[in-house]
C-alpha cells in the first residue's frame, strides 16, 4: 500500500483534491471528519472535551480556541490521539484488503505536527491568500479578520511547499485542478522510487 498525506492551508482546496483522488480510486481518510466524530456523545474524546470546554458544538469550540492558542493546543491534545488511532485502524484495514492500493489521509496540520513523515508521499493544495480568505468566509460563515487569524496560526503555504512531493494549484478552474490531480494520481500509481535517505 502507498500512503499519501494531503494537506494545505485554510480553505486551500485540499478537500476538493481529496474527493477527486477518491473518485480516481484512492481510499480517502479525512482527519477533519474524524475530529468531528470523536467529540460526539459516547465517542472517545467527548467526555474530555465537555470537561474542558463545556460544549462539543464545533462552532462554539472554534470561537473559543482560535482566539486562544493555549486553548487550541489543549483541544488538539484531546482530539488528535483519538483521530490518529481511528486513522491507523482504517489504514490497517485498507492495507489488509488492498495491499497495492493508494490511501490518502487529508489533514490540515500534517507538516506542523511532523506527522507528514509517516507517509510515503505528501501532496499540498495551494491557492492565493485572497482566495483562501474568500473561501473560508463563505464556507465557515466567518469574518475576514477571523479567517486571517486562523490562517496566521498555520505555516504559510510557501513554507509548506518545501515539504511537498506534489503541489496542486487550486486557484484556477475546477477542471484545471482535476487535471493536476489526475497527473498526481498517475504518478502515484507507478512503482514508487525510494525517497532520498530511504
Amino acid at each position: 500500500m502507498t500512503t499519501v498525506g494531503l494537506t494545505g492551508g485554510l480553505a486551500s482546496g485540499k478537500s476538493f483534491v481529496g474527493h477527486a483522488l477518491a473518485g480516481l480510486g484512492c481510499f480517502l481518510v479525512q482527519a477533519d471528519q474524524l475530529g468531528h466524530q470523536v467529540i460526539e456523545p459516547g465517542a472517545e474524546a467527548y467526555d474530555a472535551v465537555m470537561r474542558e470546554f463545556g460544549t462539543n458544538d464545533r462552532r462554539a469550540l472554534a470561537s473559543i480556541v482560535f482566539a486562544d492558542p493555549q486553548r487550541l493546543e489543549k483541544l488538539n491534545a484531546i482530539v488528535h490521539p483519538a483521530v490518529r488511532a481511528r486513522t491507523r485502524a482504517m489504514l490497517e484495514k485498507f492495507a489488509a484488503e488492498n495491499p497495492s492500493g493508494i490511501a490518502v489521509v487529508e489533514a490540515a496540520i500534517l507538516i506542523e505536527t511532523g506527522s507528514y513523515r509517516n507517509y510515503d508521499r505528501l501532496i499540498l493544495a495551494v491557492c492565493r491568500e485572497d482566495q483562501q480568505i474568500e473561501r473560508a468566509m463563505s464556507r465557515d460563515h466567518i469574518t475576514r479578520e477571523q479567517a486571517l487569524e486562523r490562517m496566521h496560526r498555520q505555516m504559510p503555504l510557501e513554507e509548506k511547499m518545501k515539504y511537498a512531493d506534489y503541489v496542486i494549484d487550486t486557484s484556477q478552474s475546477k477542471e484545471h485542478t482535476l487535471e493536476q490531480t489526475r497527473a498526481v494520481f498517475d504518478a502515484l500509481s507507478k512503482p514508487m522510487p525510494l525517497k532520498k535517505g530511504d
